[in-house]
């Protein structure tokens, strides 16, 4: 099995010739991340490990918009990272600039917006965003999107640019929501099905549950999402560097769907690795098309 990783983050320590933004530090306690830094080496040897064939780089917030040491990091290993990059979404004349050398870039596969912290959340909604569509369908930029308020526009979105790719982030739950809290969550993502344009990222699934790994409490939720989408437009991703402070392997986040959940092989093939890459037009090597693995850790095959 072919896998890939929807969402890690990597980052260089904070230093004064690379500051965090204002308040990153509270951001990252309170979302649980590690504070220090998450480097491409260390990903590379926990991935191998593990069984990951590749991860998608999102660079973090407490970054700002900068994209250097996720390209440093994919140009060092081409073939296991590529890059869902940030734009300035508030200013268009530097956000054209970089969608165009998105574009013509190998190593990134899309962008990631943001619409949840309090600086971002209306850019949806007010006007701010609106250049963004027609340009990123324009030039086929596939776009990761987390909006957890925002599921009606976004559906409206989805049905004005019908050939631009849109991503939703962790199911669109909202943050800190856990346990059965999340199902309106859930339902109001899935009911967005109907835009064959709209996929998600079953995501950082155990922090969204109070109960011990596995999680089993919320799988009816993970089922309901693939039931209403499809294997096919639902991706695996972990967040990882939330879950390594708390006990938690990326080999555990993998069993979590190959040995814990109910899912076929045949689901299990996409959501765990072909989705994401047809999606993005990432293509899986031929001889794992063929069924060579290299040290994947999954169900007995």
């Amino acid at each position: 099995m072919f896998i890939v990783d929807s969402q890690i983050h990597l980052w260089k320590e904070e230093t004064p010739d690379r500051p965090w933004v204002p308040g990153a530090r509270e951001r990252i306690r309170l979302n649980g991340h590690r504070e220090e830094a998450f480097l491409a080496e260390e990903a590379i040897s926990l991935m191998d490990e593990a069984g990951v064939n590749r991860a998608l780089i999102l660079p973090p917030s407490w970054e700002g918009d900068r994209i250097d040491y996720a390209l440093e990091a994919s140009e060092q290993y081409p073939d296991r990272f590529g890059i869902m990059a940030r734009i300035p979404q508030n200013d268009q004349e530097e956000g054209e600039k970089l969608l165009h050398f998105i574009k013509d870039n190998p190593y990134i596969k899309g962008t990631r917006l943001t619409f949840h912290r309090p600086q971002d959340r209306n850019w949806m909604i007010d006007g701010t965003n609106d250049w963004y569509w027609p340009i990123a369908e324009e030039l086929g930029i596939p776009t990761m999107v987390h909006a957890p308020i925002w599921k009606a526009e976004l559906g409206k979105i989805a049905e004005k640019h019908p050939n631009l790719k849109i991503i939703i982030d962790h199911m669109g739950i909202m943050a800190r929501c856990v346990d059965d809290a999340i199902g309106y969550w859930v339902q109001e993502t899935a009911d967005l099905h109907k835009h064959p344009n709209i996929y998600v990222k079953v995501s950082a699934l155990p922090g969204y549950s109070t109960e011990r790994f596995p999680n089993l409490n919320i799988e009816k939720y993970v089922r309901q999402m693939v039931d209403a989408m499809g294997p096919e437009r639902c991706f695996f991703g972990t967040d990882i560097t939330r879950l390594l402070g708390h006990g938690l392997t990326w080999t555990d986040t993998i069993e979590q769907f190959t040995k814990y959940y109910s899912f076929s092989p045949e689901e299990l093939e996409w959501i765990m690795g072909r989705g994401i890459s047809e999606c993005l037009n990432w293509p899986i090597p031929e001889p794992e098309k063929a069924g060579a693995t290299s040290g994947t850790t999954t169900q007995d095959q």
